[in-house]
């Protein structure tokens, strides 16, 4: 039977061979047999739950729940029908928030007046895994997933609106040309940092971290547009990176 080394099995799925390993480490995915040498293989058996894996992956479920969801033998079709009924519901969710978000913008353009709630209504946090994951590892993520699936409906509501409290301040603040580097836009980068700390399961963003947030608040155009644009995402990097340089060895 046709098998695949690890290297050309991350490159076709994107994954890193340091994840393929820990998704072993986990017992998650075995590969069909390590060569002498160390090398991982993998063959259609391995490809076909590694498909499903990628599948419940992308509906942002914690690797704990999809080892479980994966206890049943299925086939690489059956996976692939799966994986499509499952992208067929995300499309319709999809729709929705376009909807929304063309909705916003209509508003914004014609100075219509709206609620913070509308305008964040169609920004998907869930759509920022594949960043998490790339830069600070699948643990983050991970540990982030989990605490939210360990949340009742009105914790999970409280957290919400103090996700947008928090972002509305910075956003605020940005807006009215605060000085990122004066004592009210610090307090709040310091309450920002709190609340990621929590958002990560109390992994507390170190220097490395921070900046890294800092930086893709700016560098991805969904988070500025979160922030009200370009200019303000900038001035909400600048803020934050002031104190880092004040509170993170």
């Amino acid at each position: 039977m046709p098998e695949w080394p690890i290297k050309d099995v991350a490159r076709a799925t994107g994954l890193t061979s340091r994840t393929l390993r820990h998704y072993e480490q986990i017992g998650l995915l075995h590969p069909s047999r390590v060569a002498h040498n160390g090398y991982r293989f993998y063959g259609e058996t391995e490809l076909s739950r590694l498909y499903r894996i990628l599948s419940l992956r992308a509906l942002e479920l914690p690797l704990a729940t999809i080892q479980n969801a994966l206890e049943d033998d299925e086939t690489l079709a059956e996976a692939i029908t799966t994986h499509l009924a499952l992208l067929e519901e995300r499309r319709d969710r999809t729709i929705q928030q376009i909807t929304a978000v063309r909705h916003t913008l209509d508003a914004v353009t014609k100075g219509k007046s709206m609620t913070i709630k509308d305008i964040f209504d169609g920004f998907d946090q869930s759509q920022h895994e594949a960043e998490v994951r790339e830069r600070w590892g699948d643990d983050a993520w991970e540990r982030s997933a989990k605490r939210r699936e360990q949340m009742s409906e009105d914790q999970l509501q409280a957290d919400g609106q103090r996700s947008v409290d928090i972002n509305t301040a910075l956003r605020e603040a940005a807006a009215a040309g605060v000085d990122p580097s004066g004592a009210r836009f610090q307090s709040l980068i310091a309450a920002h940092h709190r609340w990621v700390t929590e958002y990560w399961a109390g992994r507390v963003p170190d220097r490395t971290a921070y900046t890294g947030l800092s930086e893709l608040y700016v560098a991805d155009a969904r988070f500025a547009a979160t922030y009200g644009g370009q200019q303000n995402a900038e001035a909400i990097r600048e803020a934050m990176q002031f104190w880092i340089e004040a509170n993170l060895d």
